[in-house]
């Protein structure tokens, strides 16, 4: 028996058990795999002692991170804390395989044309200047939009619809796609007007923003700079962490969640019942008794995911690229990447792994659907094999025209995301009425991805079953966004929901996303609007323009034109 049975030890069930544990309460984590950590756990590539060691994919900390930053400067580490292993990148290397590529500081300004160059906008340099002025009046749409507004309008468009992308330049497509593909989760075809554009200005407010750095990654791998550490402090309160311990399922009665049958038969009874597990996990334990009980649950099954999966290469001599993360904007399979051993001070390479690696760099693949420039085949029918050699090719041909020099002889080894298997003989699957592929493998561990409507199918933490609340990234939360930030928020939410229940002091603090208080008189003004039934007034704008854009750039209907502006 427990006051608390966390399932998944995850960023959100860590978040849940950190919270709960220091108010008091007597929490299990169970956890299925032989690392805590989730899909943001590092993990050794061999059963050697001191492997090297790889991940999904690197991790990333903007500006706008509150949660989980505060959750790190709570956890202990040698004489400090696990946020003090947070290093700050300076710039982003845009790379393209026709030029040199493009570096774009990521460092607060520190001087008068720094400041000029950070209140452009990342993209907008080579720009038709029609192209950046029409997005700076969307993003200012967004700015002075309430949040009804986006919630109930913004949320049922995409942002590739809200930019106009198809009537703009193919430079401007080109930069949008990039934008949002160094976010990961985010697809601008698909992902909705409210949260990309949301966080778009999230990272250029954290640009702009002297207090904070406005991004970092960490120092060492992820679990031995975060998951390790904050799992000695969660035991260290009394938290029983239990790894190898997968969870069968879910047993309730008409009110409430009676138990947790574990794998091996045995059941975990608790007063309370955290599910984090990932989105792809969670509908197996929604239970038809579950989805009557609270009828949210049964709609987790209808958001989305994608397979976006990392690979690690370790190379034999430090590769020179900007500190920070590079865009490949012409790679097919929509690349991002990082050397991670200049940043890794707190990880000594010479002590893990064969001797001659010297570098380390992460790469992210997000589009597992196009054909490669190698075998011509989407990631989805590579083999594992396959795939690395697909990425390491698109690398090259963007490195080698960006002066960076990434050569075969330098390649020691990689490791491909361990959740990427290989079916026995491929599995024909139609993705359109004119294409049929092969799929050599399987994505265990899809992310979540943001898609048009989405958010009326995120459930809260707090479903409304009496004992049972939900921490991982698909709780609905300010960010609305598959992150660490949005697991560490709902493990927050799930935990307050149950200090509420049983009158425990304090609250986990929720920080709302930060937008300049200037904007305040223009969206309460909106507000009213939107009850009203009434457009914001960027859309009439937007009428003129489509009104003259269909006569061919000639103003000839007055009276139409009257028309729209008082609608």
């Amino acid at each position: 028996m427990t006051d608390v049975a966390v399932i998944g030890g995850g960023i959100g069930g860590l978040t849940a058990a950190h919270e709960l544990a220091e108010r008091g309460f007597d929490v299990t984590v169970l956890e299925a795999n032989d690392r805590f950590g989730g899909k943001a756990r590092s993990m050794p590539i061999s059963d050697t002692p001191d492997a090297l060691q790889g991940e999904h994919g690197f991790r990333f900390f903007p500006a706008f991170y509150r949660h989980v930053i505060d959750t790190m400067e709570r956890i202990p580490d040698g004489d400090g804390t696990v946020a003090d292993n947070l290093v700050e990148t300076e710039a982003t290397l845009i790379a393209t395989t026709t030029g040199p590529g493009r570096i774009a500081e990521t460092r607060t300004p520190d001087s008068v044309r720094g400041w000029l160059e950070a209140f452009r906008p990342a993209f907008a340099e080579d720009l038709p200047r029609e192209d950046v002025r029409f997005l700076l009046e969307r993003l200012l749409y967004l700015l002075t939009a309430c949040e009804d507004r986006r919630e109930g309008e913004l949320d049922d468009i995409s942002w590739w619809e809200f930019i106009d992308a198809e009537n703009r330049s193919q430079a401007f497509r080109d930069r949008l796609a990039y934008t949002t593909q160094a976010l990961v989760a985010l697809r601008p075809q698909v992902g909705s007007a409210r949260t990309i554009g949301t966080i778009y200005l999230q990272l250029l407010f954290g640009q702009l923003d002297p207090t904070r750095p406005t991004e970092r990654i960490l120092n060492a791998p992820t679990n031995e700079a975060w998951i390790d550490p904050w799992v000695r402090h969660l035991e260290s309160l009394g938290v029983e962490c239990r790894l190898n311990t997968p969870v069968e399922r879910l047993e309730s009665d008409r009110t409430h969640v009676t138990g947790v049958v574990l794998a091996d038969g045995d059941t975990v009874s608790a007063d309370e019942y955290v599910l984090a597990v990932p989105v792809e996990v969670a509908p197996k334990f929604v239970t038809p008794a579950l989805q009557r009980l609270a009828p949210e649950l049964g709609r987790i099954k209808r958001l989305d995911t994608a397979w976006m999966s990392g690979i690690q290469f370790y190379l034999s001599e430090p590769v020179d690229l900007p500190r920070g993360h590079q865009v490949y904007a012409d790679a097919p399979w929509a690349l991002t990447s990082i050397a991670q051993r200049e940043f890794w001070t707190g990880y000594d390479l010479d002590e893990h792994g064969p001797d001659d690696v010297a570098g380390v760099l992460s790469v992210i693949a997000s589009d597992w659907d196009t054909p490669g420039i190698l075998y011509e085949k989407p990631a989805r029918a590579c083999t594992r094999e396959e795939i690395a050699d697909e990425i390491w090719a698109q690398l090259k041909a963007h490195l080698t025209a960006s002066e960076v020099g990434l050569t075969d002889d330098i390649l020691v080894d990689w490791f491909l995301d361990p959740a990427v298997v290989e079916t026995d003989d491929g599995a024909a699957t139609q993705r359109t009425d004119s294409d049929t592929s092969i799929d050599r493998v399987e994505n265990r561990s899809p992310l979540l991805i943001n898609t048009v409507g989405s958010l009326r199918n995120r459930p809260p933490a707090d479903v409304g079953v009496r004992n049972l609340t939900l921490a991982s990234d698909y709780v609905r939360t300010n960010s609305d966004l598959a992150s660490m930030e949005s697991a560490n928020e709902a493990g927050r939410r799930a935990a307050n929901a149950i200090c509420d229940r049983h009158g425990a002091r304090g609250r986990a603090r929720i920080w709302d996303l930060e937008e300049p208080a200037v904007l305040d008189p223009p969206k309460r003004q909106d507000r009213v609007r939107y009850r009203l039934g009434l457009p914001h007034p960027a859309a009439v704008t937007q009428s003129l323009r489509d009104v003259t854009r269909r006569l061919g750039g000639r103003v000839q209907a007055p009276g139409t034109v009257q028309t729209e502006r008082r609608w």
